[in-house]
């Protein structure tokens, strides 16, 4: 067994944000120690928690003196909920920390010839700007500071929010969040208090026992709203939980439940059934409208989303000749959105149920020279894909965070297309599958977007264009 470290560092002085959403310092023999929830410009007391042969990690036991950027956090769960941790840092700096981000992945670390990477494109809202939320329920919360858990009927012991770090057991039970505006927060609440009413047992991850188990929210700029609500079985209450919700609740437009038996909380293999209501909300950029069922992909961030597919279009440099892939379309938004700028656009998706929503929504508004097709992109985008539907003059790529495969990079480069539009959540993964195609291209324009305000994530569009 590991020893536990009793090491505490007085007087640390934190001199900038670094990754992962942490903080740094060096101590005064020059060892670099990162803390989280802290500001550039505070000194602190800092417990270390791991030391390594180039770094120490630790967290802040006292404040002695705090920077002058550091505000007051707004939000009651702040320190122990696992999001929005740069809450203390001011919006200015976090985009200047975000954009630092790309260019260390890129160019300090990835070695990447790029241009000037343009300061990131700010959200025009920085609370209340997520679209979905996923709140857990557990009879197993996590206990703040100053409970005595054995004062606590089994009730009280009752959570429905956020995992809380890597516990994946513990609940944080949230009384205001402050990422989704209502009714999200009214929903959870109204679920929670129902479920202790009425005797509905809260599940318990760790002995796989208990009833409910989640409560999902969906919601669009034109006030649509989704609930999807998951039970690890199906139990006489049932019904009267739904009916309570949707009286409760009319703008709730459509309402779903699953019935989840496995013991993990994903839902990507289960079947959503609709209980009431219509079986899809509808978002709307720029006049297209989009289908978003239960399961289906969609940017969290709606406004944001938009301004991230004008840069792709705008980086795509469409005159309405080309042939353009979409890889990793989800449910065709950046497709449609260039799709009037080009002759034809062919999208893949590994969810299958993604690219039938593409489907209905290219239909819908009216759009005729989109396809879409679902597999695993390194299976299905070969060298006899690409002969069936035509060579890409654009790809356009939006992969999930791991980033793409291998083999799809060497299909690519093999297509040949003149410009690849490279859209990413994660620019670690994007610098390494950017070092394969810079090969035979060179980057040529790099625009990180704030999809997530008070935390160190970053979405990033990067432009190749294909060497001479």
């Amino acid at each position: 067994m590991r020893k536990k470290l009793d090491l505490v560092i007085s007087g640390l002085v934190i001199e900038a944000v670094a990754a992962e959403g942490k903080a740094l310092g060096h101590t005064p023999d020059g060892e670099v120690v990162f803390v989280p929830f802290a500001v550039p410009g505070d000194v602190v007391d800092v417990r270390i928690t791991k030391k390594r042969k180039n770094f120490m990690e630790g967290f802040i036991v006292a404040l002695k003196k705090p920077s002058e950027h550091r505000l007051e956090p707004f939000c009651e769960h702040f320190g122990v909920c696992g999001g929005c941790k740069w809450q203390p840092l001011p919006y200015e700096m976090q985009l200047e920390a975000k954009r630092q981000q790309v260019y260390d992945q890129l160019v300090r670390i990835g070695h990447l010839q790029v241009p000037e990477i343009q300061p990131v494109i700010a959200s025009e809202r920085t609370r209340f700007y997520r679209n979905k939320l996923e709140f857990t329920a557990s009879r197993r919360r996590w206990f703040l500071d100053g409970e005595d858990p054995d004062a606590l009927s089994p009730a009280e012991r009752c959570g429905l929010g956020f995992h809380v770090g890597k516990y994946f057991d513990k609940v944080l039970d949230l009384r205001l969040c402050h990422l989704q505006p209502e009714p999200s927060n009214s929903i959870r609440l109204f679920a929670k208090a129902y479920a202790l009413a009425n005797g509905i047992p809260f599940y318990d991850i760790r002995e796989n026992t208990g009833v409910f188990r989640s409560v999902f929210v969906r919601t669009t700029e034109n006030g649509g709203t989704m609930a999807i609500v998951c039970f690890a079985c199906d139990f006489e209450g049932r019904v009267p939980f739904l009916e309570a919700l949707s009286a409760e609740f009319p703008q709730i437009s459509s309402l779903y439940y699953i019935i989840n038996a496995k013991v993990n909380d994903s839902i990507s293999d289960q079947t959503p059934l609709l209980f009431k209501g219509d079986d899809a909300i509808y978002e709307e950029m720029e006049g297209l409208r989009f289908r978003i069922g239960p399961k289906s992909f969609f940017q969290t961030n709606t406004p944001q989303a938009c301004r991230l597919y004008r840069v792709v279009r705008e980086y795509a440099a469409l005159t309405g000749r080309e042939t353009v892939y979409d890889l990793y379309t989800g449910t065709g938004t950046i497709a449609q959105f260039v799709s009037r700028n080009a002759a034809k656009v062919i999208g893949i998706e590994y969810v299958t149920e993604a690219t039938e929503d593409a489907k209905v929504n290219a239909i819908a508004n009216g759009i005729s020279n989109c396809e879409f097709y679902a597999g695993d992109m390194k299976d299905v985008l070969d060298a006899g894909f690409i002969a069936a539907h035509g060579s890409p003059d654009v790809i356009i790529l939006d992969p999930p965070r791991a980033g793409i495969h291998p083999d799809v990079a060497e299909v690519i480069l093999k297509a040949k297309p003149r410009i690849i539009v490279y859209v990413s959540c994660n620019p670690a993964s994007q610098a390494r599958d950017l070092s394969a195609l810079c090969s035979d291209y060179s980057i040529v324009a790099v625009q990180p977007v704030d999809m997530f305000p008070h935390t160190q994530h970053v979405e990033n569009v990067c432009k190749l264009i294909r060497k001479d």
